[in-house]
């Protein structure tokens, strides 16, 4: 290995970090506000890239299908829900709310389709339709069982991806789709090195968005009531915010950063109808390594899961997912070390 080849194994491991990064962010996120580990992420993601090499093909994106089925059955899910509470009176705001307004977005799609709406008009309706989906499959899904344990959660979730596969396969079939870049030309770094406009329109996407991310949690009643419900739930409920809502927006917030990652990844990598799950899955070694609530230490972790993947595809591309799960191995480790057991676990446990 020379220089050369290392400093373009890195710039490629700082892109695939920034993807990393935005998805720790949204996990990390969902997981501290609902003990959720939402391994559908990826499927969102996979599912925006895939919306936009549809409208790219001038075809009609199946998102639109899948989001109004959802919809659908949101809609009935809070019905019956309201029936039961003897709150019908409630109804009509219920269909607005879940019948209604995730199907604007549809609207929208299938405006774009049919005029060949420009790319960039393209690229925001593909974002906002995919949207609606984090929060109507927490309505649907999580919701119900919101105070389950984490690992009846997790297996949820787990099968909520195969289900989510599955009608990926049905609505947009087994083949394969990249779209046009982003951002085309090349910039030099150095005597005859470029870097692609695409890599730095990447880089640069997770730091401005990271930004956006911390400005909103600082400074905006919003993030502040997903900071409060994430430290304390009941203290969160006792000062008026209702952990439900947050749950929506925090669905809402992961489902938006999945959608811009999609349509980031899309031009450098060929995406499947189950190709989110990989993604998801290294976004959570991301995500373990800030022990799940460090925002920061996520972000560390992304830079380094891309970084590790580069140089581990550059010794052995069979082995180079293997390297990079085999991280969890001393991260779990030197938490379990450093954790402060107290006897009264000790004791459980032996029992």
């Amino acid at each position: 290995m020379t220089w050369d080849v290392a400093l373009i194994l890195g710039i490629d491991g700082l892109a695939n970090g920034a993807v990393y990064l935005l998805a720790g962010l949204g996990l990390v996120l969902i997981f501290s506000v609902t003990r959720v580990v939402f391994v559908p992420f990826g499927d969102i993601a996979a599912f925006a890239a895939l919306t936009l090499a549809a409208f790219e093909t001038n075809r009609l994106p199946p998102t639109i299908g899948l989001v109004a089925v959802l919809a659908a059955i949101a809609t009935l899910t809070e019905i019956g829900s309201l029936i039961r509470k003897g709150e019908a009176a409630a109804i009509p705001k219920a269909v607005l709310a879940w019948g209604v307004l995730p199907l604007v977005p549809c609207a929208l799609a299938w405006a774009a389709s049919r005029a060949g709406a420009p790319a960039a008009v393209q690229i925001a309706v593909t974002v906002l339709l995919v949207v609606p989906i984090g929060p109507l499959l927490a309505r649907i899904v999580f919701q119900p069982i919101a105070d389950a344990s984490v690992l009846v959660l997790l297996i949820v979730s787990l099968a909520l991806h195969f289900l989510l596969s599955g009608l990926g396969l049905l609505f947009f079939g087994p083949e394969g789709s990249r779209t046009q870049p982003l951002a085309s030309g090349t910039i030099p770094l150095g005597e005859g090195f470029t870097v692609s406009g695409q890599i730095v329109l990447m880089v640069a996407s997770a730091i401005v968005l990271s930004g956006l991310f911390f400005l909103v949690f600082e400074r905006t009643v919003a993030g502040k009531a997903l900071r409060a419900t994430a430290v304390n739930r009941v203290g969160a409920r006792l000062v008026g915010i209702r952990p439900a809502r947050t749950a929506l927006l925090a669905y809402g917030s992961a489902s938006l950063l999945a959608g811009l990652i999609g349509v980031l990844i899309a031009p450098v990598t060929t995406m499947y109808y189950d190709s989110g799950f990989i993604i998801g899955l290294k976004a959570f070694v991301a995500a373990i390594i800030g022990g799940l609530v460090s925002y920061p230490m996520t972000a560390v972790g992304a830079l380094a899961v891309g970084v590790v993947e580069s140089f581990a595809s550059f010794w052995s591309g069979a082995l180079k997912d293997v390297i990079v799960f085999s991280l969890l191995i001393p991260v779990l480790m030197l938490r379990s070390f450093l954790s402060v057991h107290s006897e009264e676990e000790e004791d459980e446990v032996e029992q």
